[in-house]
């Protein structure tokens, strides 16, 4: 079997373990099991339980970056982009529910720790935020998206809304339709709007004192 298909075997075990469980719950001797291989082998591939479940969790944001590159074309309008990227993000989300949780944990664990996994955390996360913010960007170019707004800022708050929208709501990945309103909420939201409108939005919003 070739070596990155071991290490797959292996990550996917962990995945499928984490169903209905934590991650502080399963054991490497459970892994091994489950991946069917020898003891040994799981440190031909990871440093110890810590790296393994990094590992799963950040290759979300490697798949899901993978799939945005493969799946959502570059010749189409900005709208028909944007509504296939939050289709390919949701349907994997879905189909992928002990992985997304698994990010979920692993994103709480890493806000609170030093060093190289938080560093690697946040460098496999980028890559995802990246895509999405190029993605927002085309808006910016075609004046659908607000200039005044982060893209980056943009791209983060659309990926959490669409891991809530998954988390909270009991959707099989062939019937999406509601998620629809969600993307219609977020571009109204970040879409332009008059200038006299966003400064008595903000003045609704100051508090006194």
């Amino acid at each position: 079997m070739d070596r990155n298909d071991k290490k797959k075997q292996i990550m996917r075990a962990v995945e499928q373990l984490a169903a209905g469980r934590k991650l502080s719950e399963i054991t490497l001797d459970e892994v091994i099991k489950n991946a069917k291989i020898g003891k040994g082998t799981i440190y031909n591939y990871f440093e110890n339980k810590e790296d393994l479940f990094f590992e799963v969790a950040a290759s979300g944001f490697d798949e899901l970056c993978t799939i945005l590159e493969q799946k959502v074309p570059n010749d189409v309008s900005f709208t028909e982009k944007i509504n296939k990227t939050y289709f390919y993000i949701v349907r994997f989300f879905a189909r992928r529910r002990q992985l997304l949780q698994i990010m979920q944990t692993q994103t709480s664990y890493t806000y609170w720790a030093k060093g190289k996994f938080r560093e690697r955390w946040i460098s496999r996360r980028r890559n995802l935020i990246n895509a999405l913010s190029n993605t927002l960007s085309e808006g910016v170019a075609e004046g659908v998206i607000r200039p005044d707004l982060s893209t980056e800022f943009l791209a983060a708050s659309l990926l959490g809304m669409l891991r809530a929208y998954v988390t909270d709501t009991d959707i099989s990945s062939d019937s999406m339709q509601d998620g629809e309103l969600l993307i219609d909420l977020f571009l109204k939201g970040a879409c332009t709007v008059d200038n006299q409108f966003t400064a008595n939005c903000r003045e609704a919003l100051q508090v006194d004192g």
